[in-house]
């Protein structure tokens, strides 16, 4: 049972990019922050790390962890001013005092699992201020930032060290086509490397039913056309279907496919048409991704684009480790199969279904 709690560790340790929400009435900046005010505390740099168990201050992180929301919020609150170092809004190259008016904290974390700290911060800009910009210093890991209250809102997806284009304050500042499109291939690509485990084992089961290209090609291609739809169709809001069924459906996925790699001797003529409804689910589960950073609006299609653009890129990384890992130097061998694809393929099952009933009944 070792490698499934090493699994769920993985899971629970990973951290969500920060998300600060912006808009303006009467001169005075409203900004929302949802955060993660542990990992900020234990000074992790979170521009190296996304999986706190990664970082030589996991320790301090765990130990923060453990204490009652209320505590954290003081605390970080009582240590604003080194947060605010790193967090800064300028307008017309003038420094915008910034001061927090409210947090709340998750009184108990779950299971280890990171908790989400929100943040209320308001600051007053020059009278005839007509756009300012958000800086976001090294070590604080990626940020989403959305405008809130016009007709059309800036977002972007800054990383650490990154400052925003300038953003008007009655909207316009929305990002070029081009800059939408490549600010969310990261965001994508994040998703699958490192943050998403569960697709990862998806598309490794893909990957151990034959090193073939014709079996891989039609299995992918049958789980990026399902993916994209419901993606799309998610991100526009057509299709909702909530968290708790969509993602036992993934794990239960997981299961099928690594179960099947052992009993089929190749690519059969249904197993695309399985990938493809699997895909749908998956392309669900990437919808929810987004509807927690938002799409801007003025460029939702490019951006859209690109998160599907990383999404597959990560999806291809992870077939090249793993053909370069295994298939270059085991992939001829006649025990190839019996002792490295199959076994593999029971171990992606038997996590799949742990994280079945994990999911239902946990």
């Amino acid at each position: 049972m070792s490698i499934f709690f090493y699994l769920q560790a993985a899971l629970a340790h990973e951290l969500d990019p920060t998300i600060a929400d912006i808009e303006v009435k009467s001169d005075q900046l409203h900004i929302t922050i949802r955060l993660n005010a542990e990992a900020f505390l234990a000074e992790l740099d979170l521009d190296a790390v996304t999986d706190t168990d990664a970082s030589n201050k996991s320790q301090r992180y765990d130990q923060l962890q453990a204490l009652p929301g209320s505590e954290i919020s003081q605390m970080f609150t009582d240590n604003a001013s080194r947060f605010f170092a790193g967090f800064s809004v300028q307008s017309s190259d003038v420094l915008i005092p910034l001061m927090i008016t409210g947090m709340a904290t998750p009184a108990d974390s779950i299971a280890d699992i990171a908790r989400q700290s929100t943040l209320q911060i308001t600051g007053s800009l020059p009278q005839d201020a007509n756009a300012f910009s958000v800086s976001w210093a090294k070590g604080y890991g990626p940020i989403v930032i959305r405008q809130q209250g016009v007709q059309d809102p800036f977002t972007g997806f800054l990383n650490g060290g990154e400052t925003t284009l300038a953003i008007t304050i009655k909207g316009g500042g929305a990002q070029s086509a081009g800059a939408a499109f490549l600010s969310y291939v990261p965001v994508g690509f994040d998703h699958i490397l490192p943050k998403g485990l569960d697709h990862i084992l998806f598309v490794l089961g893909l990957f151990f039913l034959s090193l073939r290209m014709g079996p891989l090609l039609w299995q992918v291609s049958a789980f990026t056309l399902a993916h994209t739809v419901t993606l799309a169709l998610g991100a526009l809001g057509l299709v909702a279907i909530p968290g708790s069924i969509v993602e036992p459906l993934i794990a239960a996925s997981i299961a099928y496919v690594g179960l099947e790699n052992v009993f089929s001797k190749g690519l059969s003529r249904w197993r695309p048409m399985v990938v493809f409804g699997f895909g749908l689910l998956h392309g669900l589960g990437f919808a929810s991704v987004l509807g927690d950073f938002g799409l801007p609006a003025g460029q939702f299609i490019p951006a859209l684009i690109g998160f599907n653009v990383g999404v597959e890129l990560g999806q291809l990384t992870v077939i090249a480790f793993a053909f370069l890992l295994l298939g270059v130097g085991f992939g001829r061998k006649p025990w190839y199969r019996s002792r490295i694809a199959n076994p593999l393929s029971i171990a992606i099952s038997a996590v799949g279904t742990y994280w079945f009933f994990e999911r239902v009944f946990m």
